[in-house]
């Protein structure tokens, strides 16, 4: 009982922390005179009020989280703070079902970018401007916030930080401190965020659009202010910008910060990640340009060149923009993009999917495996860079990619179960696992997630979940050993 007790005052904590959160949607409401200033205040409000309550009804069980306590209160915030956040938009557009503004909190909180909404050119300023904030805060993870502050208010945040960010290097920090770490991150976001909504101004758009279009490239959560995405502008000075701030979030953050603090930007070579995700994404573009150039689809190489970058950069960082409907393209172009989705990303960024750093201990590993054969008493241990990595990290790995695809395949089976044809289930369930919006066919970048039935758009809820929080940290709870004392 007293576990749970704790568990709830912390969980207040940070209920009245995300009040806060409602204060630039009720600004954006009175400059623009929308109509739903009394929909965000009531909205924090009730965030405050609950979460202060909550706190004070528990504040006498205040104490240090245990490593399971975290994982538990992390899968609660979450499905917590998506709730919390769809209530605006379900007294802001008429019509929107619970389970609509769900999904669509729950798919900017997990930087997703998929949306049931159409009409988001009209839409209020102040809602897409909250669903872009919800990309923005789920971009570096709140819970990493929370762990900046909580500490402050004589709450340990280790454990919360573990449970947040469960991949293979999650023990490493910038500093010997856990909250100064968080700052640092945070620190590096907002300084980006600020310099990317610099870059879009002057690239063309208005201030409104560039502040919503930096706060969802740099979480790489995909959301646009047009039903058209970014192909509204048809600005290539536009979608250049986007393109390298969805590489600044592609990249590892503490990358981002060791350069910047040593002024050397050998630190991204150095990055054993890095240039292999650079080289990944330059032979694919190179790939797919000459591919869809053979195709004819357009006048010229240059043309082709221009959205096979703009797109493919974009789902293979798990951003999720597009400039057109890349589902009319050749089958192997967005199927090859999906697959990059998954492996793509930095260990460390605001990304998803398996990560560079996994998929590069698996080719590895696989190497290993096949020297062995030759050389059974050789001694062959596995580097990434310069650092040894043990086989527990390795072994951690493979029941990771094991619990990745069974998720996928069983995702997959479930929407397929519910009629949806075959193509439509395995892209959408791969772009929700791996946080990277559009899927192909009914759910591809021409459409939206609006045709999903109730059941179907829960499943894609959960998946969607299930990749922000790298499978473990939610699977975890369904064990019986997690609940033994």
């Amino acid at each position: 009982m007293q576990r749970f007790c704790t568990l709830s005052f912390v969980l207040g904590l940070i209920l009245m922390i995300f009040g806060l959160t409602y204060a630039l949607p009720i600004a954006a409401s009175i400059y623009f005179e929308d109509g739903m200033t009394e929909h965000f205040l009531r909205g924090m409000s009730l965030n405050i009020g609950v979460g202060g309550l909550l706190a004070s009804l528990t504040m006498q069980f205040r104490g240090e989280l245990k490593t399971r306590d975290g994982y538990l209160l992390v899968a609660f915030f979450w499905l917590l703070m998506a709730s919390a956040a769809s209530l605006p938009l379900i007294w802001g557009i008429p019509g929107l079902t619970f389970t609509d503004a769900f999904f669509e909190s729950m798919s900017g909180f997990t930087t997703t970018g998929a949306t049931v909404l159409t009409g988001l050119d009209t839409l209020a300023p102040s809602l897409n401007l909250w669903r872009h904030e919800l990309n923005w805060i789920g971009g570096l993870g709140i819970i990493v916030l929370a762990v900046a502050i909580l500490p402050l208010l004589g709450v340990g945040g280790m454990q919360l930080y573990k449970a947040e960010i469960p991949g293979p290097v999650k023990d490493s920090k910038l500093t010997p401190r856990i909250t100064e770490t968080a700052r640092l991150l945070w620190m590096v976001y907002v300084a980006y965020t600020l310099l990317c909504i610099v870059s879009l101004k002057l690239a063309g758009m208005s201030w409104f659009d560039a502040i919503c279009h930096a706060f969802s490239t740099l979480s790489l959560g995909g959301f646009s202010t047009h039903d058209a995405s970014i192909g509204y502008f048809d600005s290539p000075a536009i979608e250049l910008v986007i393109t390298v701030f969805m590489l600044v979030g592609a990249t590892n953050f503490a990358t981002h910060y060791t350069a910047l603090h040593n002024k050397r930007i050998g630190s991204y070579a150095r990055d054993p990640e890095f240039m292999p995700m650079l080289g990944l994404l330059s032979f694919s573009i190179l790939l797919c340009a000459f591919y869809i150039w053979h195709a004819a689809l357009y006048p010229d190489f240059l043309t082709g060149l221009r959205y096979i970058s703009f797109n493919l950069i974009s789902i293979a960082t798990d951003a999720g923009f597009a400039n057109t409907d890349f589902d009319q393209w050749p089958p192997f172009i967005p199927w090859w993009m999906l697959y990059l989705s998954c492996i793509t990303i930095c260990t460390g960024s605001t990304g998803g999917g398996i990560k560079m750093f996994r998929a590069l201990l698996l080719w590895k590993q696989a190497g290993r495996e096949m020297f062995s054969i030759l050389h059974p008493r050789a001694v062959n241990p596995i580097r990434i860079g310069n650092t040894p990595i043990a086989n527990k990290v390795i072994f951690a790995v493979l029941a990771f990619i094991f619990l990745y695809f069974i998720s996928v395949v069983s995702m997959t089976f479930a929407l397929i179960f519910t009629g949806l044809d075959p193509i439509s289930a395995l892209s959408g369930i791969i772009a929700c696992i791996n946080n990277a919006g559009p899927g192909l066919n009914q759910l591809g970048p021409a459409t939206n997630y609006a045709n999903l039935n109730d059941f179907q758009t829960w499943i894609c809820a959960i998946t969607m979940l299930l990749g922000r929080l790298e499978v473990f940290t939610l699977v975890v709870l369904f064990t019986p050993t997690f609940w033994r004392k």
